[in-house]
């Protein structure tokens, strides 16, 4: 059984967060925007409040989202390796996805060819440390989601604080989550969707290189492309006005 929270009213947006955290990392967030919507955020198998199910891979976890949540089309804004899992339900299940808000993610997590991602030996390095020192591990990812930016020690505190509210989720979902970032490309699943999409990428994030926006409009022309000056990778802590204000733009006048 997953684990979620549902906050305010209006028209409905779910939340799906990112590699080892879970939804409390959203909480100050949420609320915010739960002022002007139905906001529900639900943590992903294995990881905060919810059970583990096997085997972690994007089909399952996806249908088990689907699976928990209310069968209302809603807005699905997807952070970071949640922004895959959004992706795949919105192919799958268009009938559930009113609209798609991809935030700091990529339809192809890695770089390959021309295509700008992250290095996949990155990747590997975090699954090879998982199995001898997993804290260690997670706290060196937190890191790499400020590196760089100005506030970047307040901005950890915070991460810090929230992901270790609950326990970490088990090894082998960590390790089904890189393998779902590693391995699954979604460009074209992407080139496909016929409802609104807004992807919001921060000009400093080291997991999600900004120079990936023009190429996903070459998939999508009429997406919503925004770029965040200054941001990272987790611009609702380090730019969350700036956030709300797109979300809210984006849901009042471009959504049904």
């Amino acid at each position: 059984m997953l684990y979620s929270d549902t906050f305010g009213t209006g028209k409905p947006i779910i939340l799906v967060h990112g590699w080892a955290m879970h939804s409390g990392i959203w909480r100050g967030f949420a609320q915010q925007l739960a002022r002007h919507y139905q906001v529900t955020c639900i943590d992903l198998p294995a990881h905060g409040r919810s059970e583990k199910i096997i085997p972690f891979n994007l089909e399952v976890v996806s249908d088990a989202l689907i699976n928990t949540l209310p069968e209302t089309p809603s807005c699905w804004l997807g952070w970071s390796l949640g922004a895959t899992i959004a992706l795949d339900i919105a192919h799958r299940y268009p009938e559930r996805v009113s609209s798609l808000i991809l935030l700091a993610g990529n339809p192809l997590f890695v770089s390959a060819d021309a295509w700008a991602g992250v290095n996949p030996t990155v990747l590997d390095a975090f699954a090879a440390n998982l199995t001898t020192n997993c804290q260690a591990t997670l706290l060196r990812f937190l890191a790499l989601q400020v590196n760089g930016l100005p506030d970047n020690k307040a901005l950890l505190k915070d991460l810090k604080a929230a992901i270790m509210e609950c326990e970490p989720p088990d090894n082998d979902s960590l390790q089904g989550g890189l393998d779902i970032l590693k391995h699954t490309d979604l460009r074209a699943v992407l080139a496909q969707l016929t409802v609104p999409v807004s992807v919001i990428l921060g000009d400093k994030d080291t997991l999600v290189p900004v120079a990936v926006g023009q190429q996903i409009q070459q998939f999508l022309a009429q997406l919503e492309l925004t770029i965040l000056e200054g941001a990272g990778h987790v611009p609702f802590l380090s730019h969350a006005q700036q956030l709300l204000t797109l979300i809210c733009h984006f849901m009042d006048k471009l959504c049904p």
